[in-house]
């Protein structure tokens, strides 16, 4: 009995060293309940919740809806917005369910903006913001 008991404390502590630790379950891996976890970090830029959430993901789940947001997330954190509202258009389905999204992307950009810029023209602001149809209307109003 002793010797069961330390062989499963031994394998026990083996497992709890390494990255190993951190693949829960992955038996029960759902690639849109990962999905929608992602996203939801993504939310939460600048704090670093995607940066765990994605080093936590088993390069065997790197399925297209996974890697689409890893891409996008990528351009988000490189500041590359003009082509993260491209590849958000390409696939709007990605976020259907996540309520507050696009705010909460924005918010980032203006974080991102405020620290960034001390001036910054009206139209590049709204292209970093997304606002392609309101880009006209901007123009037209500061003339």
């Amino acid at each position: 009995m002793t010797s069961t008991f330390e062989q499963m404390r031994a394998n026990v502590g083996e497992l709890l060293r390494g990255i190993d630790r951190y693949q829960f379950n992955p038996a029960f891996f759902q690639t849109s309940i990962t999905s929608q976890i992602l996203l939801k970090a993504l939310t939460n830029l600048p704090h670093t919740d995607f940066t765990l959430c994605k080093c936590m993901i088993d390069q065997t789940h790197e399925e297209r809806p996974i890697r689409q947001i890893l891409y996008l997330g990528n351009l988000l954190e490189t500041c590359h917005f003009q082509s993260f509202w491209q590849g958000l258009e390409e696939n709007r389905e990605l976020i259907d369910g996540i309520t507050g999204f696009e705010d909460s992307v924005r918010k980032f950009i203006c974080h991102v903006v405020g620290i960034t810029y001390q001036n910054i023209e009206r139209r590049l602001l709204a292209e970093m913001l997304g606002d392609q149809t309101g880009v006209s209307s901007i123009m037209a109003t500061s003339q």
